[in-house]
């Protein structure tokens, strides 16, 4: 009788876009580091250093499957020279410098190639951000790629617009619902944001254009009056404080 082959674990592919991140970098890759039991491929795309990041980026290169530093248009573009160069078959997940994988979904053999896996995001000490998809997704940038798994296939072009500085990740993540993907949540997927990469009240106005380019005037006007009436509509309500049992 023979035996039955083991189950190889779908392909994780790890980007890392970063410009003079040296105080951050080397925790961002430990945290991969710390997952490499784990079927990973992990892509670093700088945009140029010129402080110590690429001294760190070496220090762990045995750990990287690729890593490239040239001058690039912006973060968006970075993500997309990542996205190209990963395999057609894996998840993609992007992590900036700064950011930490926790933990990733146990069993990744269970997901189609068409569902987008999102988890739960930690934002600084205290702080997590509600990820939900849905029509939250049609009025706000309801899940951060930190915690956002998607497979290549999805995409196998440049998925990013650089026509938006700020939200081409929303606008994505809103034309792969608009095509009918399943976004599945995962609660054993977890990460952490470094700060500083949330997005500011001074973008609010792109991510009105993406939403209008995307589901039209009517669900840009709800995302205007929703942005406003935040603190009232605790459906809405995008960060709260964490309990140590989330951890």
């Amino acid at each position: 009788m023979s035996v039955p082959e083991k189950v190889c674990e779908p392909l994780i592919t790890i980007i890392t876009v970063v410009y003079n991140g040296e105080k951050y970098i080397e925790q961002t890759i430990q945290s991969v580091i710390n997952n490499s039991q784990r079927n990973i491929d992990y892509i670093i795309i700088d945009g140029g250093s010129t402080d110590g990041t690429l001294d760190i980026i070496k220090k762990y290169q045995s750990y990287i499957s690729y890593w490239k530093s040239e001058p690039d248009r912006g973060i968006y573009d970075a993500m997309n020279k990542g996205w190209v160069i990963a395999k057609e078959d894996s998840y993609i997940l992007f992590l900036g410098a700064g950011d930490r994988i926790i933990s990733l979904p146990e069993d990744m053999s269970k997901y189609r190639l068409d569902d987008v896996i999102y988890g739960k995001v930690f934002i600084g000490d205290n702080l997590v951000f509600n990820s939900r998809a849905g029509f939250h997704l049609k009025i706000y940038n309801s899940l951060h790629h930190q915690a956002l798994l998607i497979n290549k296939s999805l995409s196998l072009v440049e998925p990013f617009d650089l026509n938006f500085r700020v939200y081409a990740d929303f606008d994505f993540n809103q034309r792969l619902m608009k095509r009918g993907v399943n976004f599945v949540y995962a609660e054993d997927f977890r990460s952490s944001a470094h700060p500083g990469g949330i997005s500011t009240e001074l973008d609010f106005a792109e991510s009105l254009r993406v939403i209008e380019k995307n589901y039209g005037l009517f669900w840009s006007s709800v995302a205007r009056a929703g942005h406003w009436g935040m603190k009232m509509l605790p459906i809405l309500k995008r960060l709260r404080p964490f309990t140590e049992t989330e951890r």
